[in-house]
């Protein structure tokens, strides 16, 4: 036991995360996967998280819509109807057979979004009316088109806050083990967060607390409903994805860590300073280590990690999870590689979106599907 233990890597050591008992460090990262066809889970994404899934390691869903005002994407899923719920158990059960734990992430995407994808075809939602400017899909050929959005009144607000509130719910009754809350990457909640787009003058806008407000409440609301020891957060402070920068990401960031630690929420989960645009390291001189510090927590970093760098963090106790997006999908089996720093399958960018139900997302090979026996005992 004494030599395995020297061996044995920081990523592939067990933590107790609140009432969770983790085998292992690696977390697989929410990744959008569009294959929800009508916003509805389908069966396939039973053998999809299944796949990843080991015995008491932690799983976090796709994006989730709350609402029907929540959506931006084609195809991606939701947990405000009944139907919703009923498709999710299944996925839930496959995961939970395995041993796994699994968290729901729940999303608003605010101004994210345009008037096809809103019911009625009104305006999408968001704190300001300020509009984002066409862009490039992360295929390299479409263009997204983003419709003029609303500005939420104070008064409606409230609305908003229910509709997480009730996801939660949900997803609890859908046996999900939690919730992640999606306060990052230029959605609903980040766009109340970042100055660069909060414009408002109400208790909503202006100074850092009161553009954190409702990022707060919402957390209050999910955290009295399904209990805090049962909730999570993402956040990406650093990051400008959607034109939503803020002027001063690290006060963002320590100011949330610390305001969290109110609510005893179980995990705060934040994407590196370096991931400032989609799949894009940058060189950096910020770090996540003062929020690490702060927050009471678990701890989980997300961005542009391998097993190299990963290891580094656990050990130097930068972090206590580490979540894996792009190489957990390419690599099903992404712990058991690590544990053998096997070689690893290229993830494929042009499947990550499409629709199929297999392609890109069922069909990357397992390590013994690809090696030989020889070769692993070697």
């Amino acid at each position: 036991m004494g030599e395995e233990q020297s061996v044995q890597s920081p990523l592939l050591t067990p933590y107790k995360m609140g009432n969770f008992q983790l085998s292992h460090r690696l977390v697989l990262a929410p990744l959008t996967r569009q294959r929800s066809y009508g916003n509805v889970p389908q069966q396939h994404a039973i053998l999809y998280y299944s796949q990843r899934t080991t015995k008491g390691g932690l799983l976090i869903s796709e994006a989730t819509g709350v609402s029907d005002t929540a959506q931006g994407y084609p195809d991606t899923p939701g947990i405000w109807t009944k139907e919703q719920v009923e498709a999710w158990k299944p996925i839930v059960d496959a995961v939970h057979a395995k041993g796994g734990i699994f968290f729901c992430q729940i999303w608003h995407v605010g101004r994210v979004s345009n008037t096809g994808f809103q019911p009625n075809g009104q305006a999408p939602v968001s704190s300001t009316d300020k509009m984002i400017a066409p862009q490039i899909r992360s295929n390299g050929i479409d263009v997204a088109r983003f419709s003029p959005p609303r500005r939420l009144s104070t008064e409606e607000i409230p609305r908003y806050i229910n509709d997480f509130r009730l996801a939660a719910r949900n997803a609890l009754e859908a046996g999900f083990d939690g919730v992640e809350i999606h306060g990052a990457h230029g959605y609903l909640i980040d766009q109340f967060m970042k100055d660069q787009v909060n414009d408002r003058t109400d208790k909503y806008g202006g100074s850092l607390e009161n553009r954190c407000r409702f990022a707060l409440e919402v957390v209050e609301a999910v955290s009295k409903e399904i209990g805090p020891d049962r909730v999570g957060i993402r956040l990406s402070p650093f990051a400008s994805y959607m034109e939503s920068g803020d002027s001063n990401p690290e006060a963002l960031g320590l100011y949330m860590a610390e305001s969290l630690n109110k609510y005893g929420i179980l995990y705060s989960h934040m994407v590196e300073p370096r991931m400032k645009k989609v799949g894009e390291k940058a060189e950096t001189h910020h770090t996540l280590v003062p929020m690490r510090k702060a927050f009471h927590g678990t701890f989980i970093v997300a961005g542009g990690y391998d097993r190299e760098d990963g290891n580094t963090a656990v050990a130097e106790n930068c972090t206590d999870l580490v979540a894996y997006g792009r190489q957990f999908l390419a690599n099903p089996d992404l712990p058991k590689r690590f544990e053998l720093n096997a070689p690893l399958n290229k993830y494929d960018r042009n499947t990550f979106y499409i629709s199929d139900p297999v392609v890109g997302y069922t069909d990357y090979p397992f390590l013994d599907q690809t090696i030989s026996a020889q070769t692993v005992e070697a």
